[in-house]
């Protein structure tokens, strides 16, 4: 490359200032790969991959990542990223990749890892075409599952449809009833909208009747251009209450049951790093993989002004330093004037950029959910910081950390 031609995705070191950067570079911890982009084979009311403007893919309608593209990804990620390596698959509905592509992931796996390497598999499916096939390999090489489902059969079929319109709900039964006596394991992952958040009762209820004992409850916020939420999606207050109601039932089997939500505010009030990046200080912990090798910082961000790279064509390293990297990992530095103040700052740091953007398209703003946060930390954070103190034998404060570079 001339030095008169612009670098398309500049580096650190190139023609970017690091006066305010410091120590070593971030790593990328873990991948979210999309090995059929956000081609999905249901026709969920508010799946916000459909019809997105900004989706670089959007006139492909059909998307697979190729082995060689897959082979390319394992064997370079595997040597950046030891001696752990994490890859998540999502979608889109990541198994319209097929059985195959999944085992030769594995193949791949055990040809490009070396001694002592733990290598760590999960997958977020729609549970439409799990078989006893796929149980068989998710079961023999220790698969984590995250299956989609809102509650019982009236409130899951509210949204999610198939292509022909009908609910999906005694389908995707027939998956988690498989996956249970084929002994998988896996874990339930349920969109709040107006179906179900105000009715945490019956959701949770509904879970711990069919034996799940671990749930993740995603909020549901969408919007149309002029900022105003979409019809589906919750409120603040909504969520916040969802969340209190649901410790509630959750603390005296805490033992036992695990939400994510609390499980990562209590990773906070331990001093750790949360699970979830809401609760991150920066965002720069996993890159997404599109299914042609294409690289970007969030699931939520990917649009070609994000794009970091291609991992047919870059290494790990290099993407790890692309400007527009540590630029999007930023954004969730900038805080607000509530959140200058507030007394959990240091451990929501600001929330997600997604639900700070989404409304007016400005990451400055304040968190659509703050008041659903300051809810559930006003509920949950003081018994969490007694059991913390129990198991540590030392006072758990919230104090920031300030690990991050920017």
């Amino acid at each position: 490359m001339s030095s008169g031609t612009p670098n398309a995705f500049p580096i650190l070191g190139d023609s970017y200032s690091t006066a305010g950067v410091t120590g070593a570079v971030p790593r990328i911890t873990s991948l979210l790969i999309k090995p059929a982009s956000a081609v999905c084979n249901l026709d969920c009311e508010y799946c916000f991959y459909l019809d997105r403007d900004a989706d670089p893919y959007k006139e492909l309608p059909a998307r697979r990542m190729t082995h060689d593209t897959l082979e390319r990804l394992v064997d370079s990620y595997l040597f950046y990223s030891y001696p752990a390596s994490t890859f998540a698959f999502q979608g889109g509905e990541p198994t319209l990749a097929g059985l195959d592509f999944f085992t030769k992931l594995v193949d791949f796996q055990q040809q490009f890892g070396r001694g002592g390497q733990a290598v760590s598999n999960s997958l977020q499916t729609n549970g439409v075409l799990i078989d006893k096939d796929w149980c068989q390999l998710f079961r023999q090489y220790h698969f984590l599952i995250g299956l989609s489902i809102d509650g019982p059969e009236e409130i899951n079929d509210r949204y999610r449809f198939n292509k022909a319109g009908h609910g999906t709900w005694k389908r995707v039964m027939q998956s988690l009833e498989l996956m249970q006596k084929e002994k998988v394991e896996f874990n339930v992952l349920c969109v709040l909208n107006q179906a179900n958040v105000d009715k945490p009762r019956d959701v949770y209820r509904f879970f711990r009747k069919l034996g799940i004992e671990y749930m993740q409850f995603i909020p549901l916020a969408e919007f149309n251009p002029d900022g105003s939420p979409m019809p589906f999606s919750i409120t603040a207050e909504q969520y916040g209450r969802f969340l209190c109601e649901v410790f509630d039932l959750w603390w005296p089997e805490r033992r036992k049951v695990r939400v994510r939500f609390f499980d990562n505010l209590a990773e906070g009030v331990a001093g750790q790093k949360p699970g979830s990046c809401t609760l991150h200080e920066t965002c720069d912990s996993y890159v997404v993989v599109e299914y042609n090798g294409d690289v970007y910082p969030c699931d939520f961000f990917v649009e070609k002004e994000w794009k970091l790279g291609n991992v047919n064509l870059d290494s790990w390293t290099e993407i790890a330093r692309r400007q527009k990297r540590f630029s999007f990992a930023a954004k969730k530095t900038l805080a607000h004037p509530e959140c200058q103040v507030c007394e959990y700052q240091a451990i929501c740091h600001g929330g997600c950029p997604k639900t700070r953007h989404g409304p007016q398209r400005r990451f400055e703003d304040l968190d659509y959910f703050c008041q659903a946060y300051k809810m559930a930390f006003s509920k949950a954070v003081g018994p969490l910081r007694k059991e913390v103190e129990k198991l540590y034998g030392q006072s758990a404060a919230l104090t920031p950390q300030h690990i991050s570079p920017y």
